[in-house]
């Protein structure tokens, strides 16, 4: 095995500085540093002045300019265009680095390298837009905390989350849900948002208000349309408005509910709610938005990579559990038939929610 090179430290430089102003050989100041003479003598010409000779504080200097090249993003041009183009799609640097991988059977580059490429240019530059390329927009990292929480007296039949059943929390089985408000600025205004537990998929939609006799019609419209054994369980915060959740128990599904003050039970939803912020923010006018912008952002998001799918869409993670759902039930009867049609038409809302959407966001937008 050969010897493992190291790099010259700053130390080493001044020890070479002062042994060469002292008249030391090549090998003799080699033998000092126990270091091989060819690299003593690389070092003092590559790294001395002219006029000045070897200094060690303008060696250390020439060292670390000639090593820095830039970042990938910034030597490859290619590469940099690519994951912009992700990014301004909605994709978080995570993800564009899996399905990276994914796409080329190899590690391409890391999302680290994405991210710290996007803060480089805000610190450069002082150009905050280029926030708007992260998921969370923020111009600066770290974590921000989150207040949550709701009374439980009013929410009758109220099963709590430590009894709900081991498979839905190891995402294992398909069919079991979270569910949530996602509100605005403007009273009165929310969406109601709905996401399968195992393949993340999100299915939303702009109730009228958030009374709770509205929000379990919609509940009931949405789990309807879907096989018995996608439709197994969803699991609220306390918040008021699901406290008609027990007409869903006509479906043969399970309602659970989060701990008070820990919405973080139900991490799925908020996250994708999170997600979702970036196009939707808490200022938006609901009023303002059309259906089909609407429809797309939530097609985009399902339709984008996620990691803890292996680099799979949740609309690819889910139509696979449809499909075999679907697959594995037996033919309707001849009776039945005209039920089957109605089927494939109550199904379209979930079939706007997944199909292949193309999203741009513009760079500096605010």
């Amino acid at each position: 095995m050969g010897r493992r090179y190291r790099q010259l430290s700053l130390d080493d430089r001044c020890e070479i500085a002062r042994l060469h102003s002292g008249g030391a050989s090549i090998r003799q100041i080699a033998a000092a540093l126990d270091r091989p003479p060819s690299t003593i003598a690389r070092e003092l010409k590559r790294n001395g002045g002219r006029e000045a000779g070897y200094k060690p504080g303008y060696a250390q200097e020439q060292s670390r300019a000639r090593r820095w090249q830039g970042s990938r993003l910034e030597r490859e041009s290619g590469l940099r265009q690519s994951v912009l183009d992700r990014l301004a799609q909605g994709w978080s640097p995570e993800q564009i680095a899996g399905r990276l991988a994914r796409e080329a059977g190899r590690k391409v580059i890391s999302h680290e390298s994405i991210y710290r490429f996007v803060y480089a240019q805000m610190a450069r530059h002082k150009d905050y837009r280029w926030r708007h390329y992260l998921p969370r927009g923020k111009s600066k990292r770290g974590f921000r905390g989150r207040r949550g929480g709701s009374s439980t007296g009013f929410i009758e039949g109220r099963i709590p989350l430590s009894e709900r059943p081991p498979d839905a929390a190891g995402r294992k089985v398909p069919g079991h849900w979270e569910a949530d408000l996602m509100l605005f600025s403007k009273y009165g205004q929310a969406v109601l948002t709905v996401h399968e537990r195992q393949s993340r998929l999100l299915i939303a939609l702009r109730p009228s208000d958030k009374k709770a006799d509205r929000i379990a019609r919609h509940l009931g419209a949405i789990f309807a349309t879907l096989p018995p054994a996608l439709r197994r369980s969803v699991t609220f915060d306390n918040g008021t408005e699901f406290a008609r959740h027990h007409r869903l128990h006509r479906l043969d599904m399970e309602t659970f509910f989060c701990d008070p003050y820990a919405p973080w039970q139900k991490g799925g939803i908020e996250n994708a709610i999170g997600r979702m912020r970036r196009f939707i923010p808490r200022k938006t006018d609901l009023a303002t938005l059309p259906s089909a912008r609407f429809q797309t952002l939530v097609a985009a998001y399902n339709n984008t990579p996620r990691k803890c799918l292996d680099w799979l869409t949740p609309a690819e993670a889910f139509s696979k559990a449809l499909h075999f759902e679907c697959e594995s039930t037996s033919p309707p009867s001849r009776g039945r038939q005209m039920g089957k049609a109605n089927d494939k038409f109550r199904l379209r809302p979930l079939a706007r929610a997944i199909r292949p959407a193309g999203l741009s966001v513009r760079h500096g937008a605010e």
